[in-house]
């Protein structure tokens, strides 16, 4: 199966997406938090990212969605485009949209994300990977 790695990031897990700009169809690749603890395994929800990211991406409006926890009460979401071309990963995936990250960050990988792969450091305890 493919795999993609990254170095962690301030000693955080990350994965890096790709999401194509509307305006010109060009790659924004965003690098998120990879974070086991956001959401469950049935969330509706399987990114948090910035509210501008959303729309400068085309994001369709889809009903808010209220969340308990590091982030608390109602927020938009959307459904974007969504792509890991290392592992041939390209779906339309629902991202609650927010105006603050965690520092460093561009948004979160929701576990709802993560569980879809098999996930870890694969014998390299300063990286994380996907495997598809």
């Amino acid at each position: 199966m493919p795999r993609v790695q990254w170095a962690l990031r301030y000693d955080q897990p990350c994965v890096e997406i790709t999401l194509t700009l509307a305006a010109d169809g060009q790659p924004m690749p965003r690098v998120l938090l990879a974070d086991t603890g956001a959401g469950t395994r049935t969330s509706l929800f399987q990114l948090i990212l910035d509210e501008d990211d959303c729309l400068l991406c085309g994001g369709k409006p889809l009903p808010p969605i209220t969340l308990g926890g590091a982030y608390t009460g109602s927020f938009p979401t959307y459904r974007l485009a969504v792509k890991l071309p290392a592992i041939g990963f390209d779906e339309n995936l629902r991202a609650v949209a927010v105006s603050t990250l965690p520092p460093a960050f561009d948004g979160i990988a929701c576990f709802a994300f993560l569980n879809r792969f098999t996930y870890g450091h694969f014998g390299d305890p300063a990286q994380f990977g996907l495997e598809g």
